[in-house]
């Protein structure tokens, strides 16, 4: 009777610990994912809704949608253990990576992705020497093709933030018809943006006083707490499906700037070494703190 008990009693805890190795086995497949310039469950939802799907499909594993109110939130959010994952841009990885330690994942490039400064075209900029103690709009502060990239192109052509023209950052139709009215003298924006600008105002005529290079990729980082195993077992599912991927993605209409696009693996910190130096030209020095928060 003993050995019976005894025997059951063995049997119950090897069953209770085949099912916690199981269910742990369970919870490691699943990541939180979350993207740095949408908003609300819904909108996460609707915007990367069939990406979750081709991305499950890919990897095997289960991809909950993160809602975060935007870059703030989402590095606290990773520094909480609340996310695993995060899509952001070439700036925010900046501070993820200084602040947590977060490390790339894959890049989520995009083609024709760079930074521009724009004038009025038969305007009275005719050269970068012309924005001398003028004022100049940058969008969104903080942002990589809206402001940083065109403050490293000014700084490259001798201005210096703040010194040589005064930034301020308006919306951009605010910004294009503060220029129109003579109160602005360039604004800092990309391609995209000056698509918008052309096609707002086709009783006028735009030009494009400074171009960069193509500007680092957006990417999906990881938080340093994911296994490495894991983060392989993510990079191999995008490198090996990427079409489905990607067709997944650009299948709503809000992601029509990753039209063209492509998800590349082989990428490291020092990729984004000239975002760092985009950060001093506007007077930033540490990489901790998002720009104007």
């Amino acid at each position: 009777m003993g050995r019976r008990l005894a025997a059951a009693a063995f049997a119950l805890l090897a069953s209770i610990s085949i099912c916690t190795i199981y269910n742990a086995a369970l919870a490691q497949e699943r990541v939180r994912f979350a993207v740095t310039d949408v908003e609300g469950l819904e909108g996460l939802q609707r915007e990367y809704g069939p990406f979750k799907d081709a991305f499950e499909k890919a990897s095997g594993m289960k991809l909950e949608l993160f809602p975060v109110s935007g870059r703030t939130a989402a590095v606290e959010a990773m520094a909480a253990d609340q996310i695993d994952l995060v899509l952001t841009g070439p700036a925010e990885y900046v501070v993820f990576h200084a602040r947590l330690k977060a490390q790339p994942v894959v890049s989520w490039g995009r083609p024709d992705y760079y930074s521009q400064v724009v004038v009025l075209e038969n305007g009275p900029i005719r050269s970068s020497i012309d924005l001398k103690g003028k004022n100049i709009s940058f969008g969104e502060i903080g942002s990589t093709s809206q402001h940083l990239g065109p403050a490293q192109l000014l700084r490259d052509a001798g201005l210096v933030h703040g010194n040589d023209y005064e930034p301020v950052y308006l919306k951009l139709n605010v910004a294009v018809e503060a220029m129109i009215r003579g109160d602005l003298a360039a604004i800092g924006m990309n391609r995209t943006h000056l698509e918008r600008v052309v096609k707002a105002y086709p009783d006028r005529k735009f030009q494009v006083l400074h171009k960069s290079a193509p500007l680092p990729n957006d990417l999906i980082i990881a938080s340093p707490k994911l296994k490495d195993e894991t983060v392989k077992k993510i990079r191999a599912a995008f490198v090996d499906n990427a079409d489905s991927i990607m067709k997944a993605v650009i299948s709503t209409s809000e992601n029509a700037k990753f039209v063209g696009g492509a998800f590349g693996a082989e990428l490291n910190d020092k990729d984004y070494d000239s975002v760092r130096m985009m950060f001093r030209a506007v007077n930033v020095n540490e990489f901790t703190k998002f720009i104007g928060k």
